[in-house]
């Protein structure tokens, strides 16, 4: 199985070892019962949705992916990307997969809250990025599900960085190894079922 990461820091790790990113983590946890090999992590640091659109998407069919990974949607909130403009660039990269695959070899993941974290405040007021956030994870979830693709909810998970500071980076602001290990514990069932484990 060919499996390429499609997202922004989140899924490149900024401030983790590559062993630690949670698209790594993944891989190393279907093995060896799923033969599968990440052939591309095409995740970027500070990427929007548009970003996405405009690097990620075009080299994807060359890299013959069998199945990908999608999350994106922080960086629209903290550029404060209008909500209509956000769904309408989820709408085209969601539409852009499914011409190359079906909906079963598709998985979206949805945006943590890095409002909890101890930079968090650094990136607008957290009350109002948390809210934008949930919006973003709303669009995402309802135009996945419009399509039969698969969503995975991790934004309670992120929240649990408020009071346990071991799954926050040393960065203060993305999450740590430990954390992304919780999202790999709740994305590898829902990918090990749709790839036949």
């Amino acid at each position: 199985m060919r499996y390429v990461a499609l997202g922004d820091s989140y899924t490149i790790g900024t401030s983790v070892v590559e062993t630690e990113r949670w698209p790594d983590q993944l891989v190393a946890g279907l093995e060896p019962e799923v033969p599968i090999e990440l052939v591309a992590n095409l995740g970027v640091n500070g990427y929007a949705s548009a970003d996405l659109i405009r690097d990620e998407m075009p080299v994807l069919a060359g890299l013959r992916p069998d199945i990908v990974t999608l999350l994106i949607g922080v960086n629209d909130v903290v550029q404060g990307v209008a909500p209509r403009t956000y769904a309408a660039n989820v709408e085209a990269i969601l539409g852009g997969l499914l011409a190359l695959m079906p909906a079963s070899r598709i998985v979206t993941v949805a945006t943590p809250d890095y409002t909890v974290t101890p930079a968090g405040s650094d990136y607008g007021d957290p009350r109002q990025q948390h809210d934008a956030i949930v919006a973003a994870n709303e669009v995402m979830s309802r135009l996945a599900a419009k399509r039969g693709i698969g969503f995975v909810d991790i934004f309670d998970l992120s929240l649990r960085a408020a009071d346990d500071r071991s799954l926050v980076a040393h960065d203060g602001l993305h999450p740590s190894g430990a954390q992304y290990a919780l999202w790999v514990a709740r994305i590898l069932p829902v990918v090990a079922a749709l790839i036949g484990r």
